[in-house]
C-alpha cells in the first residue's frame, strides 16, 4: 500500500476526526458493556463520539502532541500522536487509528514504525502506548503486543459517589 506519512495540517480536522469515530465506532459497545454503567456514564454522559470528537479537537490544539498523519492521493488513511514526556527519557504512542477500509494491511504498524523513529530522533530511551483492557480494545492490545510492547500491570479502581 503506498502512501506518504506527513505532519498534520488543520486541513485535515474534518477527516481525521471522522475517521477516528468510525475505526473507535466498534470499540465503545463492548467497552461500555464491560465496564460499571456508572463509569461508562459519567465518562460519556452525551455519547462517546460526543467525548471523542471534543478530545480530539482538544488534542489537535494542544502543544504537547504532535501528530503525523498517513495519505494515499491526498486521502487520509490513519494518524499517530506522539507525546514526548524528557522527564522520563520517555515516548508515548498517544493516539493510533487507522481507517476501517485500510485496517489489516500494515498501516498501523508503518505508523507506529514512523512514530517510534521520530521519538529516537528525540533521543527518547523508551515509547509506551496505553490502551483498554476491555474486550473492545482487544485488536489495539493485540498490535501493540505484536509490535513488541510489554504490558505493564496497573490497577485503575471506581467507585461511585
Amino acid at each position: 500500500m503506498p502512501f506518504d506519512i506527513e505532519p498534520f495540517s488543520d486541513t485535515d480536522t474534518d477527516a481525521l476526526i471522522a475517521l477516528s469515530l468510525r475505526a473507535w465506532g466498534p470499540v465503545f459497545p463492548e467497552m461500555e458493556k464491560a465496564v460499571p454503567a456508572y463509569v461508562y456514564e459519567n465518562f460519556y454522559p452525551n455519547g462517546w463520539d460526543v467525548r471523542q470528537t471534543a478530545d480530539i479537537k482538544a488534542m489537535l490544539s494542544d502543544d504537547e502532541t504532535e501528530v503525523w498523519v498517513a495519505k494515499e492521493n491526498g486521502k487520509l488513511l490513519g494518524y499517530v500522536g506522539l507525546r514526548k514526556h524528557a522527564e522520563d527519557r520517555m515516548g508515548e504512542i498517544y493516539i493510533l487509528a487507522v481507517d476501517p477500509d485500510h485496517q489489516r494491511r500494515g498501516l498501523g504498524s508503518a505508523l507506529m514504525e514512523y512514530g517510534c523513529s521520530q521519538l529516537r530522533k528525540a533521543e527518547l530511551n523508551m515509547v509506551m502506548v496505553e490502551t483498554g483492557g476491555d474486550p473492545g480494545h482487544a485488536p489495539s492490545r493485540a498490535t501493540y503486543e505484536s509490535f513488541g510492547f510489554e504490558r505493564w500491570p496497573v490497577a485503575r479502581y471506581f467507585k461511585q459517589l
